[in-house]
């Protein structure tokens, strides 16, 4: 074993001081997920007296009580589109993988008690995402559809892309991935069509409709006029239509039937058995996660700490220890599964990228899994990087990144900038999942620098053109300023993950178990064979 000898002082105030202030991003979060909750909550009563179910008390129904869920991307849309204050965090949709009735699926849960389940960009995004995680790692995928549909105010900015979700929909049946819905309230126009392109579906009787254009519209369309339930009712579509595959009574109803079809598929009857594995955990507390990254973003620290409270009895057997201890390479084990890790403790130089060029094709090689751990201002820039073949290097590198085909998992720790993002894996690279921790930063440069740069673009311009005048230089400082400030609000780490930047931000002393159940996740999904067919299944 090469267990890693920590240097961490955690008496020392700078250790606490990081902590204190990693700890308080943390709650800033946490408040924030709370706060939508809570939110939520308080418009629930009005609609349980009505015979709905809240969202997530759906979702406790449908999980299995005690198994692990992942919530992924709970900040989505966080101050963005339309979203003024917050209260639009999570795109209306509650999403993750969990389990039900022993599978492991993609759950998503429509909470319309948030901007009553409307669909904007950002809550859009956040579904397709959600698709692509079933459909790259083989799970069913099972929602819970109570949702006023998309936001017409903001649907001209998306709506030309907007098939592809049902068209990844169609996929997923045809890859021989199963969809099972729930309508728990009206399903209208586009709306209808996610229900009816699932393998299963579920209406639950005098509550659920379903049709593409409701009464209203109908009667200004055609003059026609009709009920709700002659139009889309629950009954009409599993006695006349035939839509309709299973009628429930109720909400809680309409989830036990999900539970049973995603029981009956057998979906586990094939899946390899693995033998318990014993692991040691970590030599030091993964509380102290929250104390490695220094409160100034310049200070470097070194990624082994990182390494050694993630890793099974902190073991790290690092690769080419001697050459270019900028860019880390090496393996570990997290919870039994192995896995290679490359991370930062300086900016890429060209040995460096070298070596994790190589190192990725080592681990493509034994099918082993990668984690980056990401902490890079980019690539070194200068003369004598540039003579060194950096920018050759830097290439095989990024295409290693790209082109290796065992999954990928990245943490953003801190900074990811520039041309650094692609090489460790930002979510451009196709990485089977990101997460972020607090304070993170993901930017072309950082902002500084950018409003640098535009300092002297503008000033060289200016020079060119005659004499520079006070007025001239004021708007110079100006511009740089405004520069700087536009490039922290978009580049931090709150407006990273709501833009759906990564699956979710986590608190550092998470990371081990996100990253151990993804890993698992991977791996189940990479085993699976599908019995996949041509057009997915019709309904018939």
């Amino acid at each position: 074993m090469a267990v890693i000898e920590s240097q961490l002082d955690t008496q020392s105030d700078t250790f606490k001081n990081n902590k204190k202030v990693m700890t308080a991003a943390v709650d800033e979060f946490r408040g924030i997920e709370r706060r939508v909750i809570d939110a939520a909550h308080a418009k629930a009563e009005r609609y349980i007296k009505k015979g709905y179910i809240p969202p997530r008390e759906r979702l406790s129904l449908l999980l299995d009580a005690g198994a692990p869920f992942l919530e992924l991307s709970t900040l989505c849309g966080y101050l963005q589109d339309e979203d003024t204050d917050g209260s639009g965090a999570g795109g209306s949709y509650i999403a993750g993988i969990g389990y039900i009735s022993g599978v492991r699926c993609v759950v998503g849960v429509d909470d319309y008690l948030t901007k009553g389940g409307s669909i904007g960009p950002m809550g859009g995004k956040k579904r397709g995402r959600m698709m692509q995680i079933a459909m790259e790692n083989k799970l069913p995928m099972v929602n819970l559809s109570q949702s006023g549909g998309g936001n017409l105010k903001l649907a001209g900015d998306g709506f030309g892309e907007s098939g592809i979700m049902f068209a990844t929909q169609c996929r997923l049946s045809a890859m021989g991935i199963p969809q099972i819905t729930v309508v728990h309230g009206s399903a209208t126009a586009g709306g209808a069509y996610q229900p009816t392109l699932s393998d299963y579906l579920i209406l639950v009787r005098k509550q659920s409709t379903m049709y593409l254009a409701g009464p209203p519209l109908l009667k200004a369309a055609t003059g026609e006029i009709a009920t709700d339930e002659e139009l889309g009712g629950a009954e009409m579509h599993s006695e006349v239509a035939g839509t309709n595959d299973y009628l429930a009574e109720n909400d809680a109803d309409g989830i036990r039937i999900a539970r049973d079809v995603t029981k009956k598929l057998g979906w586990n009857k094939n899946k390899p058995i693995k033998e318990v594995v014993a692991y040691e955990e970590p030599l030091y507390a993964a509380e102290e996660l929250r104390g490695i990254v220094p409160e100034d973003s310049k200070t470097p620290f070194d990624m082994r700490e990182v390494i050694a409270r993630i890793a099974d009895g902190s073991d790290f057997l690092e690769f080419k220890a001697n050459l270019d201890s900028g860019t880390l390479c090496g393996h570990i084990e997290i919870e039994g599964q192995p896995c290679g890790v490359i991370g930062n403790n300086s900016p890429i130089t060209a040995k460096g990228a070298a070596k994790a060029a190589q190192f990725i094709q080592l681990c493509e090689q034994s099918g082993t899994p990668l984690l980056f751990l990401t902490n890079t201002t980019g690539f070194l820039v200068g003369t004598e990087p540039e003579q060194a073949g950096i920018i050759k290097h830097g290439a095989k590198f990024i295409q290693a990144v790209t082109n290796c085909t065992v999954p990928k998992i990245t943490i953003m720790v801190s900074g990811s900038y520039g041309a650094g993002n692609y090489a460790m894996a930002g979510r451009g690279m196709g990485p089977r999942f990101v997460f972020a921790w607090p304070r993170s930063v993901v930017s072309v440069m950082g902002p500084a620098q950018a409003g640098s740069v535009m300092r002297q673009v503008v000033e060289a311009k200016m020079a060119r053109a005659g004499e520079i005048t006070d007025e001239m230089r004021a708007a110079v400082d100006t511009l740089e300023k405004d520069t700087i400030e536009a490039m922290e609000a978009r580049s931090n780490a709150l407006a990273n993950t709501a833009r759906v930047w990564d699956d979710n931000m986590i608190d550092p002393a998470d990371t081990r178990s996100v990253v151990a159940f993804v890993l698992s996740v991977c791996r189940e999904g990479d085993e699976r064979e599908l019995n996949s067919n041509t057009f997915g299944i019709g309904r018939l």
